[in-house]
């Protein structure tokens, strides 16, 4: 239902699944599923006899990014400013670039990181398409498990802007890869995202929940504490080697390119490729 963009279920005993839940528009994400999801990772969070956490989708695709029409129609500052926020940026109602800038640094940026480093391990149950937008519900995850049909694209550059806002391109694929899965905004697969080490596990399509599952029962009957200290380390590895200061850098590139297609197109996007395509 429209109305209720996230369902929320335990498959097993320790493991919380939280599905994507707007088939219809191909789990595009407005603001209010990405509210909505996040409210569904804090309550997995906060319940100690939760140990894992999957994130799945429903309908033939995971996500097709970020929802183009609440971007159209101008809505998705309102219903940030309607929210109950988890960060503290401001600004959401500004003029000038300082509101779209205020919406992503909370909504895009701000709600991924906060799932990245959620005390508890996260995998995502991926099939069918990931475009943009979407790479940022699967990145943040500490695992990542994709069916056959799973493929993976960043269009951001096509649509003049240098990556999606969640700049984890370098980290999941390497300098080179990063830098061609961004120049050509091509169609990366399950089994190329599996060799460039993105992917944890690729299955026949028929096999993902179960697999998922699997894997989510046997991690699930570690200690918790030991789970949440393992994740923070290797985090803290990441973070270590810089991590945070390029996604920050990399934001605020992405910020400059909105605010030039503002002044020379008068959109957020160069609708060059948009009218092409």
């Amino acid at each position: 239902m429209d109305d209720e963009p996230i369902d929320y279920d335990m498959p097993a005993p320790r493991v919380a699944r939280i599905w994507l839940n707007r088939p219809q528009a191909r789990n595009a994400q407005s603001t209010q599923l990405l509210y909505a999801l996040n409210r569904a990772f804090d309550r997995a969070a906060q319940d100690d006899n939760i140990h894992v956490i999957i994130l799945a989708a429903r309908g033939p695709h995971f996500s097709a990014g970020h929802d183009l029409n609440e971007i159209a129609a101008g809505t998705a500052h309102d219903t940030v400013r309607a929210q109950q926020t988890v960060g503290t940026w401001c600004g959401f109602g500004c003029s000038g670039a300082e509101a779209q800038m205020a919406y992503e640094k909370e909504v895009y940026l701000g709600l991924s990181e906060r799932w990245r480093n959620l005390p508890k391990p996260t995998i995502a149950q991926v099939h069918g398409k990931v475009i943009t937008g979407g790479l940022m519900l699967v990145w943040p995850c500490d695992l990542i498990i994709a069916a056959d049909d799973a493929t993976f694209q960043d269009t951001a550059v096509d649509l003049g802007v240098c990556g999606v806002e969640f700049f984890n391109h370098p980290y999941e694929l390497g300098i080179r890869q990063a830098k061609e899965f961004l120049f050509r905004a091509h169609v990366l697969t399950a089994q190329a995202a599996h060799a460039a080490g993105m992917v944890n596990h690729v299955v026949p399509r028929d096999r993902l929940e179960d697999f998922t599952l699997e894997i989510a029962r046997e991690i699930a009957r570690k200690p918790l504490f030991a789970l949440k200290l393992a994740k923070e380390a290797v985090n803290a590895a990441q973070d270590a080697a810089g991590r945070s200061t390029v996604l920050h850098a990399a934001f605020g590139h992405h910020q400059l390119t909105h605010a030039h297609n503002m002044l020379v197109h008068g959109l957020l996007m160069d609708p060059t490729n948009l009218q092409s395509g």
